[in-house]
């Protein structure tokens, strides 16, 4: 696999003129949003504005014409920037991944399946809708690899039965084969109770998770200052989190700066890293020229490719059984 450097060296040699083309069209596109977002913003309330007045609505009506101006909005705005997000996903962030390793294949339109994302056990809570996109596949020196953007949801109601939603994930989702079938299940979750009440509520709190199987106390401290682990099998459990793993996760951890799910169920290991965005969507109001821009792409993918080598998956430490 190709490093960083090498990736992006790769990124302004060879696809910089593509980006500075791509730059061009960015601020077209950005100058078109703006005209049409005006125009719509103003025949739009000119129009809720005389229907509110004739018809004397109150609250609710104001209500609804908020919702319906961000509805209608986010669907122009989509439709506005579909070509240039295809474009750039296409000559920008597709050979970005065959650079890396030409063994993967990238779907821009498809993302991880919901029963992948569910069996990882990272969240208690019901996904009523998943969305995602840009799925990679393939396999590594025999390790099978698949990692896409995903955003699971919950649906609410309220007592007027009015609908509204909420994000259970946002981030990259990855699932790769570890090797071994495991009789139990692991799952290594973010440790908000211990950083926030300290080590001894804060390891009660952990302990009194009724939705969690059991608590899983570890001998490394900075593992358990960063994370917190729940399992079905205590010994199972330690047997998969040797000080060598545990070591490459909390170096895995500061490698994507962002909170980190991971959780060892069947023959995988699912990693989802919450990001709150949509990773790979180009830049509409920010240049696609600025290198930190660049550099997060570059990161994120080498980030994600780079977990066969970085957990050491493809040497079969562990024989399936």
């Amino acid at each position: 696999m190709k490093s960083v450097s090498e990736l992006t060296d790769f990124y302004y040699k060879v696809l910089y003129p593509t980006l500075k083309k791509l730059e061009k069209d960015r601020k077209h596109l950005r100058y078109r949003i703006l005209l049409v977002g005006s125009g719509y913003t103003f025949v739009f309330f000119l129009i809720a504005t005389t229907l509110g007045k004739n018809l004397n609505f109150g609250a609710d009506f104001l209500a609804f014409v908020f919702f319906v101006y961000f509805g209608i909005g986010a669907f122009v705005y989509k439709f506005l920037i579909k070509d240039y997000t295809d474009e750039f996903k296409n000559k920008i962030i597709e050979p970005l991944i065959q650079e890396l390793d030409n063994r993967l294949n990238y779907t821009q339109l498809l993302h991880v399946p919901q029963h992948l994302f569910e069996r990882s056990e990272f969240f208690k809570q019901t996904v009523d809708r998943l969305r995602g996109n840009d799925y990679v596949h393939g396999e590594i020196d025999g390790v099978r690899l698949e990692f896409s953007d995903l955003h699971a949801e919950k649906r609410h109601k309220d007592s007027k039965g009015r609908e509204s939603w909420s994000t259970i994930f946002q981030g990259l989702f990855i699932v790769a084969d570890f090797h071994k079938t495991f009789h139990g299940k692991t799952v290594i979750l973010p440790d908000s109770a211990q950083s926030t009440f300290g080590d001894l509520i804060g390891g009660w709190l952990q302990s009194k998770n009724l939705e969690r199987d059991e608590l899983i106390k570890l001998d490394n401290n900075e593992f358990e200052k960063k994370f917190v682990v729940y399992g079905t099998d205590q010994i199972e459990a330690r047997y998969i989190l040797s000080h060598s793993l545990m070591h490459k996760l909390l170096g895995f951890e500061k490698k994507s700066k962002h909170p980190l799910y991971i959780s060892f169920v069947g023959h995988s290991i699912h990693i989802g890293i919450e990001y709150n965005k949509d990773l790979f969507e180009p830049s509409v109001f920010s240049s696609l020229l600025e290198y930190k821009i660049a550099m997060e792409y570059v990161q994120t993918l080498h980030l994600a490719i780079g977990i066969v080598e970085e957990l050491k998956l493809n040497q079969k430490l562990w024989s399936k059984r």
